[in-house]
Protein backbone atom coordinates (compact mmCIF):
# COMPACT_ATOMS: atom_id res chain seq x y z
CA UNK A 1 0.00 0.00 0.00
CA UNK A 2 1.07 3.25 -0.43
CA UNK A 3 2.65 6.41 2.14
CA UNK A 4 -0.14 8.58 2.80
CA UNK A 5 0.65 12.17 1.28
CA UNK A 6 -0.58 15.29 2.45
CA UNK A 7 -1.84 18.61 0.86
CA UNK A 8 -2.78 21.33 3.36
CA UNK A 9 -5.22 24.19 2.12
CA UNK A 10 -5.92 27.51 3.55
CA UNK A 11 -9.92 26.88 4.50
CA UNK A 12 -12.29 24.15 3.81
CA UNK A 13 -13.70 26.55 0.65
CA UNK A 14 -10.33 26.86 -0.82
CA UNK A 15 -9.88 22.20 0.05
CA UNK A 16 -13.34 21.43 -1.97
CA UNK A 17 -12.35 23.45 -5.05
CA UNK A 18 -8.69 22.37 -5.59
CA UNK A 19 -10.17 18.98 -4.51
CA UNK A 20 -12.84 19.42 -7.28
CA UNK A 21 -10.12 20.15 -9.88
CA UNK A 22 -7.93 17.53 -8.84
CA UNK A 23 -10.53 14.95 -9.69
CA UNK A 24 -11.51 16.43 -12.94
CA UNK A 25 -7.94 16.02 -13.99
CA UNK A 26 -7.87 11.97 -12.88
CA UNK A 27 -10.73 11.96 -14.55
CA UNK A 28 -10.23 13.43 -17.70
CA UNK A 29 -6.99 11.47 -17.37
CA UNK A 30 -8.08 7.89 -16.96
CA UNK A 31 -10.67 8.51 -19.57
CA UNK A 32 -7.91 9.56 -22.17
CA UNK A 33 -6.09 6.39 -21.12
CA UNK A 34 -8.44 3.75 -20.70
CA UNK A 35 -11.58 5.03 -22.17
CA UNK A 36 -13.51 5.49 -19.06
CA UNK A 37 -13.17 6.18 -15.14
CA UNK A 38 -14.39 5.20 -12.05
CA UNK A 39 -14.84 7.11 -8.74
CA UNK A 40 -16.59 5.66 -4.75
CA UNK A 41 -18.10 9.25 -3.73
CA UNK A 42 -18.62 9.77 -0.21
CA UNK A 43 -21.02 11.58 1.73
CA UNK A 44 -21.03 14.49 4.61
CA UNK A 45 -20.28 17.92 4.74
CA UNK A 46 -16.68 17.04 3.36
CA UNK A 47 -18.03 15.02 0.30
CA UNK A 48 -20.55 17.42 -0.61
CA UNK A 49 -18.83 20.13 -0.37
CA UNK A 50 -16.34 18.43 -3.07
CA UNK A 51 -19.08 18.16 -5.18
CA UNK A 52 -20.84 21.08 -5.45
CA UNK A 53 -17.79 22.34 -5.96
CA UNK A 54 -17.10 20.13 -8.97
CA UNK A 55 -20.80 21.25 -10.08
CA UNK A 56 -19.69 25.36 -9.89
CA UNK A 57 -16.05 24.40 -11.58
CA UNK A 58 -15.68 25.86 -15.08
CA UNK A 59 -13.72 22.52 -16.04
CA UNK A 60 -17.03 20.40 -15.52
CA UNK A 61 -17.29 20.04 -18.93
CA UNK A 62 -13.91 18.31 -19.93
CA UNK A 63 -15.42 15.10 -18.33
CA UNK A 64 -17.58 12.43 -20.52
CA UNK A 65 -19.97 12.24 -17.83
CA UNK A 66 -21.10 9.08 -19.81
CA UNK A 67 -18.22 7.04 -19.55
CA UNK A 68 -18.13 7.79 -16.10
CA UNK A 69 -18.76 5.00 -13.43
CA UNK A 70 -19.35 6.06 -9.55
CA UNK A 71 -20.17 3.99 -6.64
CA UNK A 72 -20.63 4.60 -3.07
CA UNK A 73 -18.03 3.92 0.27
CA UNK A 74 -21.17 3.67 2.48
CA UNK A 75 -24.57 4.56 2.72
CA UNK A 76 -27.22 5.11 5.46
CA UNK A 77 -29.98 2.07 5.40
CA UNK A 78 -32.74 4.69 4.65
CA UNK A 79 -35.59 4.56 2.14
CA UNK A 80 -34.87 5.88 -1.49
CA UNK A 81 -35.09 9.51 -1.67
CA UNK A 82 -34.85 9.90 2.37
CA UNK A 83 -32.49 13.05 2.72
CA UNK A 84 -30.45 11.83 4.59
CA UNK A 85 -29.05 9.09 2.33
CA UNK A 86 -25.54 9.80 0.72
CA UNK A 87 -27.26 9.13 -2.41
CA UNK A 88 -29.91 11.70 -2.31
CA UNK A 89 -27.52 14.31 -1.01
CA UNK A 90 -25.01 13.49 -4.32
CA UNK A 91 -27.76 13.84 -6.58
CA UNK A 92 -28.90 17.33 -5.48
CA UNK A 93 -25.10 18.47 -5.17
CA UNK A 94 -23.75 17.25 -8.41
CA UNK A 95 -25.46 14.13 -10.09
CA UNK A 96 -28.92 15.87 -11.22
CA UNK A 97 -27.09 18.47 -13.28
CA UNK A 98 -24.46 16.44 -15.22
CA UNK A 99 -25.49 14.12 -18.03
CA UNK A 100 -24.32 10.58 -16.64
CA UNK A 101 -25.66 7.22 -18.36
CA UNK A 102 -27.88 6.24 -15.82
CA UNK A 103 -26.36 2.14 -16.00
CA UNK A 104 -23.44 3.26 -14.58
CA UNK A 105 -24.69 5.03 -11.48
CA UNK A 106 -24.29 2.29 -8.64
CA UNK A 107 -26.26 3.64 -4.84
CA UNK A 108 -26.15 1.02 -2.60
CA UNK A 109 -29.67 -0.56 -1.96
CA UNK A 110 -32.17 1.35 0.09
CA UNK A 111 -34.02 0.11 2.87
CA UNK A 112 -37.39 0.57 0.94
CA UNK A 113 -36.05 -1.43 -1.72
CA UNK A 114 -36.25 -5.31 -2.36
CA UNK A 115 -33.93 -6.36 0.38
CA UNK A 116 -36.38 -4.80 3.13
CA UNK A 117 -34.76 -4.54 6.17
CA UNK A 118 -32.51 -7.10 5.67
CA UNK A 119 -29.18 -5.32 5.41
CA UNK A 120 -26.74 -8.04 5.20
CA UNK A 121 -28.51 -8.71 2.33
CA UNK A 122 -28.22 -5.41 0.40
CA UNK A 123 -24.62 -5.54 1.37
CA UNK A 124 -24.53 -9.11 -0.28
CA UNK A 125 -26.19 -7.76 -3.34
CA UNK A 126 -23.63 -4.34 -3.79
CA UNK A 127 -21.18 -6.75 -3.56
CA UNK A 128 -21.82 -9.14 -6.17
CA UNK A 129 -22.22 -5.82 -8.32
CA UNK A 130 -19.06 -5.02 -7.69
CA UNK A 131 -17.39 -8.03 -8.14
CA UNK A 132 -19.65 -8.37 -11.94
CA UNK A 133 -17.38 -5.11 -12.45
CA UNK A 134 -14.24 -5.94 -11.80
CA UNK A 135 -12.08 -6.85 -14.11
CA UNK A 136 -9.85 -10.37 -14.47
CA UNK A 137 -6.76 -7.57 -14.21
CA UNK A 138 -8.17 -6.00 -10.67
CA UNK A 139 -7.13 -9.59 -8.97
CA UNK A 140 -9.71 -9.32 -6.78
CA UNK A 141 -13.30 -8.94 -6.34
CA UNK A 142 -13.49 -4.83 -6.52
CA UNK A 143 -13.07 -2.78 -9.58
CA UNK A 144 -9.39 -0.58 -9.13
CA UNK A 145 -11.29 2.13 -8.85
CA UNK A 146 -9.86 5.42 -10.34
CA UNK A 147 -10.25 6.95 -7.03
CA UNK A 148 -12.20 6.94 -4.04
CA UNK A 149 -12.97 9.11 -1.77
CA UNK A 150 -13.47 9.26 2.29
CA UNK A 151 -14.79 11.77 4.80
CA UNK A 152 -12.63 11.20 8.19
CA UNK A 153 -15.19 11.54 10.73
CA UNK A 154 -13.86 12.84 14.20
CA UNK A 155 -13.61 9.21 16.04
CA UNK A 156 -11.00 8.15 12.94
CA UNK A 157 -14.30 6.51 11.25
CA UNK A 158 -14.13 6.23 7.19
CA UNK A 159 -17.21 5.00 5.32
CA UNK A 160 -19.13 3.38 7.88
CA UNK A 161 -16.26 1.63 9.34
CA UNK A 162 -16.26 2.54 13.04
CA UNK A 163 -13.31 2.15 15.75
CA UNK A 164 -13.68 -1.58 17.72
CA UNK A 165 -16.71 -2.38 15.49
CA UNK A 166 -16.80 -5.87 13.37
CA UNK A 167 -17.09 -3.85 10.06
CA UNK A 168 -13.53 -2.33 10.71
CA UNK A 169 -11.80 -5.75 11.42
CA UNK A 170 -13.75 -7.68 8.15
CA UNK A 171 -10.90 -9.08 5.58
CA UNK A 172 -12.74 -11.32 3.20
CA UNK A 173 -16.24 -9.69 2.07
CA UNK A 174 -16.19 -6.24 0.16
CA UNK A 175 -18.93 -5.02 1.75
CA UNK A 176 -20.93 -5.25 4.81
CA UNK A 177 -23.90 -4.21 7.23
CA UNK A 178 -23.17 -2.13 9.83
CA UNK A 179 -25.38 -2.59 12.57
CA UNK A 180 -25.07 0.03 16.14
CA UNK A 181 -23.44 2.61 14.21
CA UNK A 182 -22.85 5.33 17.07
CA UNK A 183 -23.65 7.72 14.75
CA UNK A 184 -27.53 7.70 13.92
CA UNK A 185 -28.93 6.02 11.93
CA UNK A 186 -27.23 2.67 13.67
CA UNK A 187 -28.23 0.48 10.37
CA UNK A 188 -25.71 1.24 6.92
CA UNK A 189 -24.26 -0.74 4.40
CA UNK A 190 -20.54 0.28 3.81
CA UNK A 191 -17.61 -0.99 1.94
CA UNK A 192 -14.82 -2.57 3.66
CA UNK A 193 -11.10 -2.09 4.19
CA UNK A 194 -10.35 -4.42 1.69
CA UNK A 195 -12.25 -3.01 -0.93
CA UNK A 196 -11.26 0.41 -0.58
CA UNK A 197 -7.61 -1.15 -0.59
CA UNK A 198 -8.49 -2.14 -4.30
CA UNK A 199 -8.67 1.67 -5.10
CA UNK A 200 -5.53 2.85 -7.23
CA UNK A 201 -5.90 6.19 -5.14
CA UNK A 202 -7.60 6.86 -1.93
CA UNK A 203 -8.52 10.42 -0.77
CA UNK A 204 -9.26 11.61 2.66
CA UNK A 205 -11.26 15.02 2.93
CA UNK A 206 -11.37 16.26 7.03
CA UNK A 207 -11.72 20.06 7.22
CA UNK A 208 -12.28 21.87 10.30
CA UNK A 209 -11.22 22.02 14.22
CA UNK A 210 -13.36 19.27 15.11
CA UNK A 211 -11.09 17.13 12.86
CA UNK A 212 -7.92 17.87 13.77
CA UNK A 213 -7.50 15.00 16.65
CA UNK A 214 -8.75 12.69 14.16
CA UNK A 215 -6.51 13.75 11.76
CA UNK A 216 -3.31 13.16 14.05
CA UNK A 217 -4.26 10.25 15.78
CA UNK A 218 -4.76 8.28 12.34
CA UNK A 219 -1.37 9.59 10.75
CA UNK A 220 0.63 9.30 13.81
CA UNK A 221 0.96 5.36 13.20
CA UNK A 222 -2.47 4.26 15.20
CA UNK A 223 -3.96 0.77 14.21
CA UNK A 224 -6.87 0.48 11.77
CA UNK A 225 -9.46 -1.36 14.36
CA UNK A 226 -8.72 1.57 16.74
CA UNK A 227 -8.30 4.50 13.86
CA UNK A 228 -10.26 3.43 10.42
CA UNK A 229 -8.65 6.17 8.75
CA UNK A 230 -5.12 4.52 9.43
CA UNK A 231 -6.08 1.66 7.25
CA UNK A 232 -7.51 3.76 4.27
CA UNK A 233 -4.65 3.38 1.34
CA UNK A 234 -4.33 3.31 -2.12
CA UNK A 235 -2.54 1.16 -4.23
CA UNK A 236 -0.60 3.65 -5.97
CA UNK A 237 -1.38 6.58 -3.71
CA UNK A 238 -2.99 7.40 -0.77
CA UNK A 239 -3.95 11.12 -0.17
CA UNK A 240 -4.90 13.48 2.35
CA UNK A 241 -6.98 16.50 1.35
CA UNK A 242 -6.72 19.31 4.46
CA UNK A 243 -8.05 22.48 5.63
CA UNK A 244 -5.03 24.01 7.80
CA UNK A 245 -7.85 23.72 10.96
CA UNK A 246 -8.11 20.09 10.77
CA UNK A 247 -4.37 19.81 10.26
CA UNK A 248 -3.28 22.09 13.32
CA UNK A 249 -2.32 19.18 15.56
CA UNK A 250 -0.06 17.67 13.17
CA UNK A 251 3.74 18.84 13.09
CA UNK A 252 4.72 20.83 9.87
CA UNK A 253 7.34 18.41 9.07
CA UNK A 254 4.92 16.03 7.61
CA UNK A 255 3.58 18.53 4.74
CA UNK A 256 5.32 21.36 3.26
CA UNK A 257 4.96 24.74 3.91
CA UNK A 258 3.89 25.37 0.84
CA UNK A 259 0.54 23.26 0.74
CA UNK A 260 -0.73 25.78 3.56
Amino acid sequence: MSTPQLVVHHDKELMAQAAAARLITKIVDAQASRGSASVVLTGGRNGNGLLAALAAAPARDAVDWTRLDLWWGDERYLPDGDPERNYTQAREALLDSVPLDPKRVHPMPASDGPYGADVEAAAESYAAELARAAGPENHGSAPAFDVLMLGVGPDTHVASLFPELPAVRETERTVVGVHGAPKPPPTRVSLTLPAIRSAREVWLLAAGADKAQAVAIALSGAGEIQAPAAGARGRSRTLWLLDAAAAAQLPRSLYPPASA
